[in-house]
């Protein structure tokens, strides 16, 4: 295991402090969460992750797997505003942005306002967002980028924190439209949930079946949110470690010096810096998850599935082939060494 030096910035005892807290907080989230969802915890934690990175997370599961629930109840443990929009064919840009009506007054006088749209929240989930047209899904890319919303050549800014949790079937492709690879690269993560076994099924059909409703306290509120943000842009990364992410992503490209055997044979084209910057951010989170102040190579292989399994795109053999990228990032991580020769 490679760890990075510590850092000299804040004093040690301030970090150690910082640090606590931080997974403090995080094992209280967790827990309340718990309350409601079975099992899951890679896609629970991935969600966190996306959260305090600043980024978004689609989840890819067949329906009734509890995907809105646990959206809903994570925004209510953190205390943030929820919205749901349901994409289908019909849905317009303005179904989600907002839009600007004429209104009359208590003066009798009419005036333009504009009346916002569910996408100003805290935690958003875009459910089946790909029944929607690529018209509709294209209204999402600003808003998931540069985290504000232009509507009549008016910009409107979404308050932080700002997280989009996007909902897909993998199994139903009939009547809708894949993402392109522009959107699917806004994402931060790409989550599977998984089907329950069936010690889980027990626990959810106990909980579900019965009495009266689970109750879920808030353990943070926003600022709170935003100060733990701000401690993982802070976590160092030694150059060693950023080079391993570097090589790690160069790696998913067909037509580069570090290109893996499997890599040359079935992908089309790997990951886009932003995918370097996901890898990086990630780590530095799943080292403050585990009580340290400095991201390691480790890091950067927990995080690697999620982070680039959205990014590797394969051609056409290897879709024929039935290969998945996950297998691809596999044989990569098995035989890229941890400093370059």
């Amino acid at each position: 295991m490679s760890e990075a030096p510590a850092s000299s910035g804040p004093t040690s005892s301030v970090v150690h402090k910082a640090v606590d807290e931080f997974q403090q907080s995080i094992d209280k989230l967790k827990k309340e969460v718990g309350k409601v969802i079975v099992g899951n915890d890679e896609v629970v934690t991935g969600a966190i992750t996306c959260l305090l990175a600043g980024g978004h997370a689609l989840l890819e599961g067949v329906p009734g797997l509890g995907k809105t629930m646990f959206v809903r109840t994570l925004a209510r443990a953190l205390r943030l505003d929820f919205s749901r929009v349901q994409f289908t064919p019909d849905l317009m840009p303005a179904d989600i942005l907002g839009t600007t009506v004429l209104e009359e007054g208590e003066d009798g006088e009419q005036r333009i306002s504009f009346r916002k749209g569910p996408i100003f929240g805290n935690i958003i989930l875009a459910d089946e967002i790909n029944r929607a047209t690529p018209k509709t899904q294209s209204a999402l890319l600003q808003a998931m980028q540069e985290q504000v919303v232009t509507v009549a050549n008016k910009t409107h800014v979404l308050e932080p924190p700002f997280l989009v949790l996007a909902t897909q079937n993998p199994l139903e492709m009939e009547g809708t439209y894949p993402l392109p690879e522009a959107q699917l690269d806004r994402f931060l993560f790409k989550l599977h949930v998984p089907f329950p076994n069936r010690e889980e099924l027990h626990s959810i059909l106990e909980r579900t079946t019965g009495a009266g409703d689970i109750d879920v306290s808030p353990v943070l509120d926003g600022p709170r949110l935003l100060q733990m943000m701000k401690l993982v842009r802070d976590v160092p990364v030694a150059r060693h470690v950023q080079d391993y992410a570097i090589r790690l992503l160069r790696s998913t490209h067909p037509d580069t010096p570090e290109a893996h055997e499997l890599t040359k044979r079935y992908v089309r084209f790997g990951g886009s810096p932003r995918g370097a910057q996901s890898l990086l951010l990630a780590a530095k989170i799943e080292a403050l998850y585990d009580g340290r102040f400095a991201a390691s190579i480790d890091d950067i292989r927990k995080v690697a599935h999620p982070a680039l399994r959205h990014r590797v795109l394969l051609n056409f053999e290897g879709e024929a082939e039935g290969v998945r990228s996950d297998q691809v990032i596999d044989a990569i991580l098995e035989s890229l060494p941890e400093s370059k020769a």
